[in-house]
Protein backbone atom coordinates (compact mmCIF):
# COMPACT_ATOMS: atom_id res chain seq x y z
CA UNK A 1 0.00 0.00 0.00
CA UNK A 2 1.35 3.20 -1.10
CA UNK A 3 1.34 6.22 1.74
CA UNK A 4 -0.56 9.11 0.67
CA UNK A 5 -1.04 11.10 3.78
CA UNK A 6 0.58 14.24 4.01
CA UNK A 7 -0.19 16.10 7.86
CA UNK A 8 -2.16 16.02 10.90
CA UNK A 9 -4.59 18.83 11.16
CA UNK A 10 -5.23 20.48 14.75
CA UNK A 11 -7.91 22.33 14.18
CA UNK A 12 -10.84 23.69 16.89
CA UNK A 13 -13.80 22.81 17.33
CA UNK A 14 -16.20 25.85 17.11
CA UNK A 15 -18.42 24.94 14.66
CA UNK A 16 -18.11 28.60 12.75
CA UNK A 17 -14.67 27.05 11.36
CA UNK A 18 -15.03 23.93 9.88
CA UNK A 19 -16.60 24.80 6.40
CA UNK A 20 -13.48 27.48 6.18
CA UNK A 21 -10.87 24.99 7.07
CA UNK A 22 -12.58 22.19 5.01
CA UNK A 23 -12.29 24.81 2.48
CA UNK A 24 -8.27 25.39 3.24
CA UNK A 25 -7.77 21.88 2.91
CA UNK A 26 -8.83 21.45 -0.45
CA UNK A 27 -7.01 24.16 -1.95
CA UNK A 28 -3.85 22.49 -0.76
CA UNK A 29 -5.24 19.13 -2.36
CA UNK A 30 -5.35 17.92 1.05
CA UNK A 31 -8.59 15.77 1.02
CA UNK A 32 -8.46 12.21 2.43
CA UNK A 33 -4.65 12.85 3.05
CA UNK A 34 -4.50 13.84 6.37
CA UNK A 35 -5.81 12.76 9.85
CA UNK A 36 -7.71 15.18 12.37
CA UNK A 37 -7.25 16.24 15.81
CA UNK A 38 -10.05 18.79 16.89
CA UNK A 39 -9.86 20.78 20.44
CA UNK A 40 -11.34 23.40 21.98
CA UNK A 41 -8.76 26.38 21.19
CA UNK A 42 -6.65 23.95 18.67
CA UNK A 43 -3.00 25.51 19.64
CA UNK A 44 -4.22 27.12 22.41
CA UNK A 45 -5.52 24.04 23.41
CA UNK A 46 -3.13 21.96 23.74
CA UNK A 47 0.00 24.34 24.47
CA UNK A 48 -1.39 26.46 27.74
CA UNK A 49 -1.54 25.30 31.48
CA UNK A 50 -5.25 26.48 31.81
CA UNK A 51 -5.94 22.80 29.43
CA UNK A 52 -2.97 20.77 31.03
CA UNK A 53 -5.22 17.64 31.25
CA UNK A 54 -5.49 17.92 27.11
CA UNK A 55 -1.67 18.37 25.60
CA UNK A 56 -0.93 14.20 26.61
CA UNK A 57 -3.95 13.46 24.51
CA UNK A 58 -2.99 15.50 21.73
CA UNK A 59 0.58 14.06 21.75
CA UNK A 60 -0.54 10.47 21.49
CA UNK A 61 -2.94 11.05 18.39
CA UNK A 62 -0.26 12.84 16.54
CA UNK A 63 2.48 9.94 17.68
CA UNK A 64 0.00 7.39 16.56
CA UNK A 65 -0.77 9.33 13.41
CA UNK A 66 3.07 9.34 12.81
CA UNK A 67 3.42 5.60 13.02
CA UNK A 68 0.18 4.57 11.69
CA UNK A 69 0.20 7.25 8.10
CA UNK A 70 3.87 8.10 8.28
CA UNK A 71 2.78 11.89 8.73
CA UNK A 72 5.65 14.60 8.56
CA UNK A 73 3.67 17.77 8.78
CA UNK A 74 1.45 19.66 11.32
CA UNK A 75 -0.73 22.02 10.42
CA UNK A 76 -2.22 24.33 13.52
CA UNK A 77 -5.52 26.31 12.58
CA UNK A 78 -6.18 28.82 14.95
CA UNK A 79 -9.43 31.35 14.78
CA UNK A 80 -9.99 34.71 16.07
CA UNK A 81 -13.20 35.12 18.23
CA UNK A 82 -11.48 32.08 20.30
CA UNK A 83 -13.53 30.79 23.57
CA UNK A 84 -10.60 28.87 24.48
CA UNK A 85 -7.96 32.51 23.93
CA UNK A 86 -10.92 34.40 25.78
CA UNK A 87 -10.10 31.67 28.75
CA UNK A 88 -6.51 31.85 28.99
CA UNK A 89 -6.52 35.64 28.85
CA UNK A 90 -4.65 37.12 32.21
CA UNK A 91 -4.94 40.50 30.93
CA UNK A 92 -7.98 42.72 32.02
CA UNK A 93 -8.99 43.34 29.00
CA UNK A 94 -9.55 40.97 25.93
CA UNK A 95 -8.85 42.68 22.03
CA UNK A 96 -7.74 41.55 19.11
CA UNK A 97 -4.11 42.30 19.99
CA UNK A 98 -4.12 40.44 22.87
CA UNK A 99 -6.14 37.67 21.41
CA UNK A 100 -3.71 37.89 18.26
CA UNK A 101 -0.43 37.27 21.36
CA UNK A 102 -2.21 34.20 22.54
CA UNK A 103 -2.31 32.65 19.70
CA UNK A 104 1.27 32.95 18.40
CA UNK A 105 2.88 32.28 21.58
CA UNK A 106 0.22 29.02 21.62
CA UNK A 107 2.30 28.24 18.07
CA UNK A 108 5.73 29.07 19.67
CA UNK A 109 5.31 26.57 22.28
CA UNK A 110 3.73 24.24 20.19
CA UNK A 111 6.74 24.59 17.80
CA UNK A 112 9.10 23.92 20.51
CA UNK A 113 7.47 20.78 22.05
CA UNK A 114 6.81 19.78 17.73
CA UNK A 115 10.68 19.91 17.61
CA UNK A 116 11.99 18.45 20.88
CA UNK A 117 9.88 15.27 19.99
CA UNK A 118 9.81 15.05 15.99
CA UNK A 119 13.02 16.77 14.66
CA UNK A 120 12.08 16.72 11.42
CA UNK A 121 8.72 17.71 11.14
CA UNK A 122 7.39 21.03 9.68
CA UNK A 123 5.27 23.14 11.31
CA UNK A 124 2.69 25.18 9.02
CA UNK A 125 0.26 27.65 11.17
CA UNK A 126 -2.50 29.62 10.68
CA UNK A 127 -4.85 31.94 12.41
CA UNK A 128 -8.67 32.46 10.34
CA UNK A 129 -11.55 34.85 10.86
CA UNK A 130 -14.40 33.37 11.22
CA UNK A 131 -18.41 35.37 11.10
CA UNK A 132 -19.81 35.32 14.59
CA UNK A 133 -23.06 33.51 15.14
CA UNK A 134 -24.72 35.90 17.44
CA UNK A 135 -26.21 38.06 14.17
CA UNK A 136 -27.24 35.15 12.78
CA UNK A 137 -29.42 33.69 15.63
CA UNK A 138 -30.89 37.76 16.74
CA UNK A 139 -31.93 38.28 13.24
CA UNK A 140 -33.47 34.51 12.94
CA UNK A 141 -35.08 35.51 16.41
CA UNK A 142 -36.51 38.87 15.00
CA UNK A 143 -38.17 36.76 12.12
Amino acid sequence: MINNYKAIVLSCIDPRCQSKINNILKKKKLSGKYSLFSIAGSAVGVTSSKFKTWHNVFWQNLGISVKLHGIKKLIAINHYDCGAAKLVNKQKKFNKNIEHKIHQNAFKVLKKKLKKKYTKFKLETKIIIVKTLFLTVAINEII
